[in-house]
């Protein structure tokens, strides 16, 4: 049994393939070669740009967001750990500046809502310490040209619970 494999030689296609080719290559001109590459280069550009700025926004975002769920974290951690008032102040700031180095945020854009349940000085037996950390992480390539660098910014924010032991007690 033999079979027919279309070809792009105009002499070996069917007569109503090769008329409605020859009608297109009319119409549309006659020459077009190498068109597809610029073509793909123009529009890979449009789309590309875009969007390696997306993914390069979305990872800083997702990163600082990473940042602050830690530092909430960590710090009502060392909070409820800790010896006393004065001990529980001094370690939270410690881990607040180890958490913002290794993660790069800003220190003037973090901000820290330190609550204890029943309301009292932190710590205390049986309370519960409820951190909230929050930041803003600047938009990449903003220009800082009447302020757009402070209005392109994404505000993230974290919370962390910890309940401190009921045998706590000062010392």
């Amino acid at each position: 049994m033999r079979r027919w494999r279309a070809s792009t030689e105009p002499g070996r296609l069917p007569e109503g393939i090769r008329r409605c080719h020859t009608w297109v290559r009319g119409h549309l001109g006659q020459d077009d070669s190498g068109s597809a590459a610029l073509e793909f280069i123009v529009v890979g550009l449009l789309m590309l740009v875009p969007l390696v700025y997306l993914v390069i926004t979305l990872s800083l975002v997702q990163h600082q967001s990473l940042g602050t769920e830690a530092a909430a974290r960590h710090i009502a951690r060392a909070i409820s750990t800790a010896t006393g008032t004065g001990a529980a102040d001094e370690r939270a700031h410690r881990v607040l500046d180890s958490v913002v180095a290794e993660y790069g945020i800003d220190p003037g854009a973090v901000a820290i809502d330190v609550d204890c349940r029943p309301a009292g000085d932190c710590p205390q037996a049986g309370a519960l310490v409820v951190v909230t950390v929050s930041a803003t992480v600047s938009l990449p390539l903003v220009p800082d040209i009447l302020g757009l660098d402070r209005l392109a910014t994404v505000p993230v924010e974290a919370t962390s619970a910890q309940e401190v032991s009921r045998t706590w007690r000062e010392g």
